[in-house]
């Protein structure tokens, strides 16, 4: 089998991988539990090789993730659901109903800015998902899935899955919509104070299920605080951990030219190369 530009070798590739006869040991032993991980993490390295500028690797990790699709969808057509070609269509759908002043005729098209129509759209769609979903399930009323206990709340949209900061971050937006929101900055100051104490004084009695939910809700203050300011707290975290790592391999880079290792050194001589790192790294006066 040969390399290919077209969609239709990936999917085959995908499906010979599976295959449960000739296919690869590995890959057969896979679900969608045990696959999605990888998606998360492929996920990260394309928007690492985004930020390092790096072309080159951002069209391996493109392709990488792409194949992550693949497989979910390799595994969705196994057990009849759904396959390849019905995700294509789904997100074609999709984009052409979100964009009904690029795609729609000319009443969709000057009505751009009409007030209330993404709210329609997105209504629109989440029908159709209940419909879906009562139809995977076997149940003939749709009705059953969107409403009573099953009714979506405000933010049921936002997924679970993301990771914890850039959730904290979307719930408080959605939740803000509704005017939940603090309206200056001090009071959220004030909790992270308040926050910080209660973190301190659960670490003192020594009852970690209380200091993990106490610095649970540090965390979220902080994200509050960030989110005030328009700072996206993933990407901040980001750029911090991306400091300290290149001034943690300058600790190790001049150790190494003393042909010495990171654990024969000192603390204190660590830290005078963690200052000497910070030095380096500082802006130049003008």
């Amino acid at each position: 089998m040969m390399p290919s530009k077209d969609i239709a070798r990936l999917i085959e590739i995908m499906a010979a991988l599976r295959d449960p006869k000739t296919g690869c040991p590995w890959d057969i032993e896979q679900s969608f539990a045990t696959i999605a991980p990888y998606t998360v993490e492929e996920a990260y390295e394309v928007s690492d090789a985004i930020e390092r500028d790096d072309m080159v690797d951002l069209r391996e990790e493109l392709g990488d993730l792409l194949l992550q699709v693949a497989y979910h969808a390799q595994l969705a057509a196994e057990q009849g659901l759904f396959d390849f070609g019905d995700v294509v269509e789904t997100i074609t759908r999709k984009m052409i109903r979100r964009h009904p002043h690029v795609f729609g005729d000319a009443v969709a098209r000057s009505a751009r800015s009409a007030k209330g129509q993404w709210e329609r759209i997105k209504a629109e769609e989440k029908a159709e998902r209940a419909a879906l979903r009562a139809k995977l399930a076997g149940d003939a009323n749709p009705a059953n899935t969107a409403n009573g206990a099953d009714r979506p709340r405000h933010l049921d949209e936002i997924p679970a899955a993301l990771p914890a900061l850039t959730l904290a971050l979307k719930v408080q937006k959605k939740a803000a919509d509704t005017g939940f929101d603090w309206d200056r900055p001090e009071p959220i100051l004030e909790k992270i104070d308040e926050e910080l104490a209660e973190f301190a004084e659960a670490i003192a009695s020594r009852d970690r299920d209380a200091s993990e939910a106490e610095l649970g809700d540090l965390l979220f203050s902080v994200v509050n605080l960030a989110r005030f300011h328009e700072i996206d707290p993933e990407l901040a975290l980001r750029r911090c951990v991306r400091k300290f790592r290149e001034r943690f391999g300058y600790i190790e880079d001049q150790l190494d030219t003393s042909n010495r290792s990171l654990h024969s050194a000192s603390l204190d001589e660590m830290e005078a190369l963690w200052v000497a790192a910070k030095r380096r790294s500082a802006p130049s006066p003008d």
